[in-house]
């Protein structure tokens, strides 16, 4: 129901609405303006208790336990405000629970009731089930204002209602609620239950993931695509050096323990404060991750532009991003992967959301570790990661503070969020003084589209040279410790580095000898993260004409079919 009708909501014999909650308890944005509605309207005694006393209604709440406090809050206010306004209500309020991974069964369960309640009557006043299939308005309201879903697709479970639907379609999944409990029996008789339930694989399979047994995943980079044309690598080819082509983008948990707002993936995967599910081999992942990813690249044989050159170095994989979605160092047997990894001479980038600080103290040498800083305040964190954890804030900075002991390359990863996160920069100077990492790297947030799990726009997505003042900033918050090294213009990313260790003689050393790290890795003396650095080519040096864009690679512009910055009276 749109906010241009809602105040006809009292013409509707029938309304039914599933909605999650977000941080703070509060309503998914494209919900928000018909919660405020119902909120003064309820307690507004110009519009009277008996104003919905024609309108039967229920309501079901997609939430998370493990957000104790605020656990299906905006449901349950729904479900009230509607009764304060003489709402016959159906049944009590449904309550669907990511967290034990049930939700699928918990709505069957109680789309079932509804349609019972419906064909009983048991509402007094409530419409008959033939009145509201004859309807082609008033019998759904949702937190998704999507398009309507076709056959067979998935939705988010955040999102789990998706559009309006016919009540019929609630019949439909009624009727497969005994094979649905079925599954979870045997599933909970069996021990841990896998984490990816078969809606969760649809939808991530729908995105591009190659699954790998029960909680990995593999995805093929735009970046690798790009770089098998000869049309340039990512900004770790100009800051550290990888061959695009040759990584492997992969992750051996799709869970996490966050649930961010610029989430590339809206959600999709699970979200856990520990390890509760089946655990696959880490031989088992890197093996299958290996597989679905060199059919991903000999997918590319014969595609025109593709280089025979490339596409065969790309079958040889030398680098691995773990990132991709989820909290890879959850994974109990992390250690052994990454030893996997190197035993094949491929190194490895870890990113983590700095939530686990044991699990960093334990982490065995990488060749490159990030920790993800999303914001530089307890509040700011808050809202833009929104974390499960309840001491989330100390957590975060325990993990900053780990990071002072690795010897390897270290990494804080900056994701700007304009409006959110790029105010002040001496609050991430007093962060990066925690961590002393040897490298920050800024970029700007990637929109990703519409999603009922995030409010961002192209508003909150800042221009290169934003990034570049905040870089410059940072440096200065920082005392001088830091220097602007490297950029990557097309990614809107710039590179920080600490100039006491890679500024040698007057040029940035950035890059990084692979060679040297395996060798090193399998030996059995400490090394540091000096021991395996070279230097940085002229072209990927902050200020270069070639802004990061590799002079070996052939530039594709796209026609621009809007004006740009420039154009409209901004820089560029």
């Amino acid at each position: 129901m749109g906010a241009f009708e809602v105040e006809q909501l009292w013409k509707e014999p029938l309304v039914i609405i599933v909605t999650s909650t977000y941080e703070d308890g509060t309503p998914p944005q494209n919900a928000r303006w018909f919660c405020q509605w119902l909120d003064e309207s309820s307690t507004d005694f110009r519009v009277g208790a008996e104003a919905l006393k024609s309108t039967s209604f229920a309501v079901f709440g997609c939430g998370n336990s493990l957000y104790e406090a605020n656990f299906n809050k905006v449901a349950h206010t729904v479900d009230g405000q509607l009764g304060a306004l003489g709402g016959q209500r159906l049944l009590p309020c449904g309550q669907g629970d990511e967290d034990n991974g049930k939700m699928e069964q918990q709505f069957q369960d109680w789309s079932s009731d509804l349609l019972q309640a419906l064909r009983d009557g048991s509402s007094e006043g409530a419409p008959a089930l033939t009145e509201v299939d004859n309807r082609s308005n008033g019998y759904c309201t949702t937190d998704s204002d999507d398009e309507a879903e076709q056959e067979g697709e998935v939705a988010d479970l955040e999102d789990l209602a998706g559009p309006a639907r016919r009540i019929a379609s609630v019949d439909r999944a009624a009727s497969t609620s005994g094979q649905a409990a079925a599954r979870t029996g045997a599933d909970d008789a069996a021990g841990p239950k896998e984490m990816l339930s078969p809606p969760l694989r649809a939808a991530l399979g729908k995105q591009g993931y190659k699954l790998v047994g029960s909680h990995s995943g593999v995805k093929l980079c735009r970046w690798t695509k790009s770089m098998l044309r000869g049309r340039g690598g990512c900004y770790k080819h100009a800051f550290y050096g990888i061959e695009s082509h040759r990584c492997m983008e992969a992750t051996p948990s799709l869970a996490c323990a966050n649930k961010c707002v610029f989430c590339w993936r809206h959600h999709t995967n699970p979200v856990g404060r520990e390890w509760r599910w089946k655990m696959d081999g880490p031989e088992e992942i890197v093996e299958g991750a290996l597989s679905h990813h060199v059919r991903m690249i000999n997918e590319f044989k014969g595609v025109p532009g593709v280089k025979p050159d490339r596409l065969a170095e790309g079958m040889q994989v030398r680098h691995c991003a773990l990132s991709l979605v989820g909290e890879p160092i959850m994974y109990p047997e992390i250690n052994r992967l990454i030893r996997l990894l190197h035993a094949r001479r491929i190194s490895s980038f870890l990113v983590t959301n700095a939530q686990f600080p044991d699990r960093i103290r334990q982490l065995q040498p990488v060749t490159q570790l990030y920790v993800s800083v999303d914001a530089a305040t307890r509040d700011e964190l808050k809202a833009i990661d929104r974390p499960l954890f309840k001491d989330f804030w100390q957590r975060f900075l325990d993990c900053l503070t780990t990071l002072r002991d690795k010897r390897q390359r270290t990494v804080y990863r900056l994701t700007l969020v304009k409006g959110w996160n790029m105010e002040v920069a001496d609050d991430y100077a007093r962060l990066v003084a925690l961590g002393a990492p040897d490298f920050i790297e800024i970029k700007g947030v990637t929109y990703c589209g519409s999603s009922g799990a995030s409010s961002l726009t192209m508003q909150n997505v800042p221009y290169h040279e934003d990034v570049c003042a905040f870089g410059q900033a940072l440096c200065d918050a920082c005392n001088g410790e830091y220097g602007l090294a490297c950029e990557h213009a097309h990614s809107c990313c710039i590179l920080l580095a600490r100039k006491s260790r890679f500024l040698v003689d007057g040029r940035w050393q950035t890059w990084i000898d692979y060679n040297k790290f395996q060798e090193l890795a399998a030996g059995a003396l400490p090394f540091s993260s000096q021991d395996y650095m070279l230097p940085t080519p002229d072209w990927a040096v902050y200020g270069a004409p070639e802004a990061g864009f590799d002079p070996l690679e052939t530039r594709l512009k796209k026609a621009r079919n809007h004006p740009s910055r420039a154009e409209s009276g901004g820089c560029t």
